[in-house]
């Protein structure tokens, strides 16, 4: 009897190429890793000007931090984005807030409310809207806060939380983020380059 393998040879083609379609859609949904080019924004600040990373010619380096208005753990760490906005802004790492959450499932994270959130807690630093919610995927961010620390070449270097205690900053013992800042200064590679954002998951419509 001849057998024709035609058919289990495609089979297993299609089902392989299903399989890697899945993969790289994986691997997209998964955003930006450590050593991977940031892409650029333009986004609105709470003063009606338009940030981008280009705007900083100068730059050393980038703290992006994904934050919003009403998450407890972003409240809670709101004095320290300004703590870390005045010690590494005039050393060449601008500090920029990104509020990836949608306004009409969460009301409190309007635009309108990130102004009035800004103006309260005295923020020096860009704080912008992702409007349309399209840079947040880019990076891979999941949480508020979430911080993408960038090289002045925008190459990730450090992933994860800003330190080890979000309930009480006198109490950190490991400041995650200062110090992935202090290694890339002494051009070594942070040490961790990556932890674990622990936050309010970003809000999207379902």
């Amino acid at each position: 009897m001849k057998v024709n393998f035609f058919p289990a040879v495609l089979l297993l083609t299609l089902g392989s190429l299903i399989l890697m379609s899945f993969s790289i859609a994986d691997n997209q949904s998964k955003g930006l890793g450590i050593g991977d080019v940031a892409p650029d924004f333009s986004l609105k600040n709470v003063d009606g000007t338009y940030v981008s990373l280009s705007d900083y010619e100068d730059a050393n380096g980038f703290i992006i931090i994904f934050s919003c208005n009403h998450c407890p753990f972003v409240v809670a760490y709101e004095d320290r984005y300004n703590e870390l906005h005045d010690k590494f802004a005039p050393k060449g790492w601008p500090l920029i807030a990104i509020n990836p959450n949608d306004p009409e499932v969460v009301p409190d994270d309007s635009f309108e409310n990130m102004v009035i959130r800004a103006r309260e807690k005295g923020f020096q630093f860009p704080y912008v809207f992702d409007d349309g919610q399209k840079i947040f995927p880019q990076y891979g961010a999941t949480r508020t806060p979430h911080v993408f620390l960038l090289d002045s070449e925008r190459v990730v270097r450090y992933i994860g939380a800003i330190d080890d205690n979000f309930r009480d900053a006198e109490q950190v013992e490991e400041k995650y983020l200062e110090n992935a800042i202090a290694a890339i200064i002494r051009g070594e590679d942070p040490n961790p380059a990556e932890t674990r954002a622990i936050g309010c998951t970003i809000k999207v419509k379902e």
